[in-house]
């Protein structure tokens, strides 16, 4: 089976099987606008260093945000910050990747009353093995079962920083298990670990703007 792209992977991660998100939405769009381009980046798609990031070369992913994020870096040869891109990206990005995620039917609307009045809309996983999928190589990657590519060290890197440890369901203390998934991205490439530090940084300023 084909491996989801990296925002689609930190999607269902996110999001609990009835799909009620686990972290403000907020932080969750910059956490997928980062693995959107963290993706590009390891694919050769998108240079980035020294806070800057460039698209190197036109080369369709099939993902809608991916590619427009291209297209978006193409009209600008010098390039782009990260935070500003992260920033831009992440603006309505959650909606477009349930959208998405309906679309591939790993997701399903759910419609339905509560106390047979009340409306309500829900999207769940169509197959719980695709969450499980999602999140099995950055299980792995901590318990040492499998030498972490970048692409999984970039996911490991963006469940510590939006803080989803939970949900990889591994016996350790949150902070030590936050620690080995931040040393598991630190530790993979540089690309990595800056655009994994340019989310950290904007999930701390978003989360303290909710509170002012």
């Amino acid at each position: 089976m084909n491996a989801l792209p990296l925002h689609h992977d930190l999607y269902l991660i996110a999001h609990d099987q009835s799909g009620r998100p686990l972290i403000h939405l907020s932080s969750m769009s910059l956490g997928l606008a980062g693995a959107v381009l963290l993706d590009l980046a390891l694919g050769g798609r998108v240079a980035v260093a020294e806070g800057q990031a460039a698209a190197t070369r036109r080369a369709p992913t099939g993902d809608a945000i991916a590619d427009g994020l291209v297209s978006s870096l193409l009209r600008h040869r010098g390039g782009r910050q990260l935070r500003y891109l992260v920033k831009k990206t992440a603006d309505g990005i959650h909606d477009r990747t349930r959208e998405a995620l309906l679309g591939s039917g790993v997701l399903v609307q759910v419609s339905g009353r509560r106390l047979g009045v009340l409306p309500y809309t829900r999207y769940e996983p169509a197959d719980i093995a695709s969450v499980v999928r999602a999140s099995a190589g950055a299980r792995s990657a901590v318990e040492g079962w499998k030498q972490p590519d970048a692409r999984c060290a970039a996911l490991c890197g963006l469940v510590a920083v939006l803080r989803l440890d939970a949900e990889l369901y591994l016996d350790q203390p949150s902070a030590r298990l936050v620690g080995r998934l931040r040393e598991i991205a630190r530790d993979s490439s540089p690309v990595v670990g800056e655009v994994v530090t340019v989310v950290d940084a904007l999930v701390g300023e978003a989360a303290v703007a909710v509170y002012r």
